[in-house]
């Protein structure tokens, strides 16, 4: 065999080292990524630098400034928790999430549907509790903007529509696009009736964020790790390998029955 042969050969077989090389990093890098945003968004996540420099200053006004105004109807151990559903429901499904939150919304693509049709049906009663994480971690206040605008929406008595238009329409974790009134105002529009001026000014007011921050000590003090954190009945069912749509109702409708 020729020199420039073994030479040819030699350096197809480096090539071929350097391509195998690359596509394990890039598969090892993506097992990572869906692991980081489809599990749970974690309490105490390092911030990337770059990100968290470019959400600095973003914010307008001050976290937890003025009185803590809960939400129209809001119930629980110092108004935290926004309800949905009938009281005599025999099931509750407690839930701390996160509007910036990519695990929050993954849960929510997965279980509206049944969440939607136990709540209806009067079987199950649901508990929202709305968290600042994301804020903390990447920098930013499009979590406590947007948690914010759906407590007005709570006053409005169409938190569980806006709810779900957030969900529909939210950002990139590392996109503080939730930060901006004027998004979420316009977002509002997708919900007839919402986009009122009550509902205009309790969003720019910031009328309840001194509500969302005392929601988020709150999920801090309850040794939470992370959002979403589902509980039924007590019970933390996010950390259930098991749970689908469908057990959740099963074990809904069992407790209905008693």
């Amino acid at each position: 065999m020729s020199e420039k042969n073994r030479d040819g050969k030699r350096t197809a077989r480096e090539r071929l080292a350097v391509e195998r090389e690359k596509q394990k990093t890039a598969e090892k890098r993506r097992r990572t990524l869906i692991i980081g945003a489809g599990v749970v968004c974690v309490l105490g996540l390092a911030a990337v630098i770059g990100v968290v420099a470019a959400n600095a200053g973003k914010d307008k006004s001050s976290s937890s400034a003025g009185p803590v105004v809960a939400p129209s109807g809001a119930q629980g151990k110092d108004a935290l928790a926004i309800p949905v559903g009938k009281d005599s429901a025999k099931s509750t499904l407690v839930v701390w999430e996160d509007f910036r939150c990519p695990a929050c919304q993954a849960f929510e693509a997965a279980y509206r549907p049944t969440i939607h049709e136990l709540t209806g049906a009067g079987l199950l009663r649901g508990e929202y509790h709305l968290v600042t994480l994301i804020d903390g971690n990447l920098g930013g206040s499009g979590s406590r903007h947007a948690a914010n605008a759906a407590a007005c929406a709570q006053d409005a008595g169409k938190f569980t529509a806006y709810h779900d238009v957030l969900y529909e329409n939210q950002p990139k974790e590392t996109d503080d696009a939730f930060a901006e009134d004027s998004k979420l105002i316009e977002l509002a529009g997708k919900v007839p009736g919402l986009e009122t001026p009550a509902f205009v000014s309790c969003v720019r007011d910031g009328k309840h964020n001194s509500w969302v921050a005392k929601s988020h000590q709150a999920f801090q003090k309850g040794g939470f790790q992370g959002t979403p954190t589902v509980l039924l009945n007590g019970k933390n069912i996010y950390q259930d390998q098991t749970m689908t749509p469908a057990k959740l109702k099963q074990l809904v409708q069992e407790a209905a029955k008693g």
